[in-house]
């Protein structure tokens, strides 16, 4: 699992103008562990200005397999983050080879370096994107907010590890939203699909961040959507346009979940796509500076990552061209536009580098949104140093592999390692590694089974790129 550090990103802009003199790259060795925010300074130097905006996009890909169009965005475009898209019930064997794989493009000319943000959408019930063998079927958020709260973590701890095991780092969870039990039925977005955990918002907030301690026990990144709210709503901004809630305000109650969330150690923060006519009845709140700058920032308190809903194929923001959803939202307060539609990807980055290049303003805004996204990356461990992808099976692979299994990193792959490692991957525990153990390991890692009877460039190479998503 990735180290998780304490998290501290009010003041990435005050940041970088102290942090100036920081200029190691963060492979560099160091006598002393630099700050997340010190690491996220250190990537964001060694950046060219089109890797720095790649960071401020998350692109959509298909679990079963990315697409030219998704992979193009990550290796041509930039794009440092991925979210995957769909369903499989394939279980997780090909998630962590399709993980692997797109770690495998961040290259030093893509993203310098800095390893992607992979994430899903992994709630439960009606959404939940992976399934198959590896992952538990998880209730509705309905049904999850009956049971008690020791019962809810630890079946979320569980849910957690299982999506971390996959190579995903980042759930698109918990859905925070409010939805009265009368309207539950009329409300598409949310109620419709059980997708609260109850109709109060102190039940919400109990049981949502319940779910949410449970999922990041074990250093998965978590995220508190929709905000301010869908549970006003009838329509879903996905499919329909001038979805409108005319009933929360800047004060409402139904923003206390998502305060609690964020004390409960939310990095991520989706804001919706719906107007807020007493809020602000001139933007949708993912173009709002109200809502972002105003209540998420100022309000809240908020430090972490300010991720769209998807702007890519929604309907609810389809009269906006492309390049400008991608600038509205950055010029409103966020950092992180979410498209699932990989084809928009050059719009957006164009419109966004453009709009930078001319406007010294944006550009600021840009500036310190890489920031707060390489910073929450520092936090979970994805600017620390990576394990190269020789295919030579060594101690720096064994001392990685022994990381990950929770046990003394000796460097040495002897009896305990190889005990430890047929436990993890569901193999006959004998503490002998030969053909079988070497199959089980592919069968878990998704690579074609060789006949190898040890180590090889094939195995170790597939390894080194999974423990690259773990660690």
């Amino acid at each position: 699992m990735r180290p998780r550090f304490s998290l501290a990103v009010g003041s990435v802009v005050s940041a970088v103008a102290a942090l100036l003199t920081i200029s190691a790259g963060v492979n560099a060795p160091t006598a002393v562990a630099l700050t997340p925010a010190e690491q996220a300074l250190a990537a964001y130097n060694r950046m060219t200005t089109a890797q720095r905006i790649g960071q401020l996009f998350m692109v959509g890909g298909p679990v079963t397999g990315l697409g030219s169009a998704t992979t193009s965005a990550i290796s041509t475009y930039h794009v440092g983050n991925l979210v995957l898209t769909g369903r499989t019930t394939a279980g997780a064997p090909p998630v962590r080879y399709l993980a692997g794989a797109a770690d495998n493009l961040t290259t030093a000319t893509a993203t310098a370096g800095v390893p992607l943000f992979i994430a899903t959408d992994q709630e439960g019930g009606y959404v939940q994107v992976l399934q198959g063998s590896g992952f538990s079927r998880m209730p509705t958020a309905l049904t999850q907010g009956t049971w008690a709260d020791t019962t809810l973590t630890a079946y979320a701890r569980a849910w957690g590890i299982q999506v971390m095991r996959s190579g995903v780092d980042v759930d698109l969870a918990p859905v925070m939203d409010t939805v009265s039990q009368a309207f539950a039925p009329y409300n598409k977005p949310i109620g419709y699909y059980q997708r609260e955990y109850g109709y109060t918002q102190t039940v919400v907030a109990d049981k949502g961040t319940t779910f949410l301690r449970g999922m990041q026990a074990y250093g998965l990144a978590m995220t508190a959507k929709h905000f301010p709210g869908l549970g006003r709503v009838a329509g879903n901004t996905d499919t329909t346009a001038g979805v409108t809630d005319t009933v929360t305000t800047r004060t409402s109650a139904d923003i206390t979940p998502f305060r609690a969330a964020i004390a409960a150690g939310a990095h991520l923060l989706m804001v919706s796509s719906a107007y807020y006519s007493r809020i602000d009845p001139y933007h949708p709140a993912v173009f709002s500076s109200t809502v972002i700058r105003g209540m998420i920032r100022g309000d809240l308190g908020f430090t972490g990552i300010v991720v769209s809903d998807d702007i890519g194929n929604a309907r609810q923001v389809a009269a906006w061209s492309p390049g400008t959803r991608a600038v509205n939202f950055i010029s409103a307060g966020g950092d992180m536009v979410l498209t699932v539609n990989p084809y928009l990807i050059p719009a957006m980055v164009s419109a966004v580098t453009s709009r930078a290049a001319t406007d010294s303003v944006f550009r600021s805004w840009v500036q310190a949104a890489v920031m707060r996204v390489l910073t929450v990356k520092a936090a979970y461990g994805l600017l620390a140093p990576r394990l190269p992808v020789t295919g030579y099976f060594g101690p720096l692979t064994t001392a990685a592999l022994q990381r990950w299994l929770g046990i003394a990193q000796t460097g040495a792959f002897d009896t305990t390692t190889i005990r430890a490692l047929q436990a993890r991957i569901g193999t006959s525990v004998d503490g002998i590694w030969g053909s079988r153990s070497i199959a089980a390991l592919q069968t878990y890692l998704w690579l074609y089974h060789d006949g190898a009877t040890t180590w090889n460039v094939h195995t170790a190479a597939g390894l080194q790129r999974y423990l690259n998503t773990q660690l």
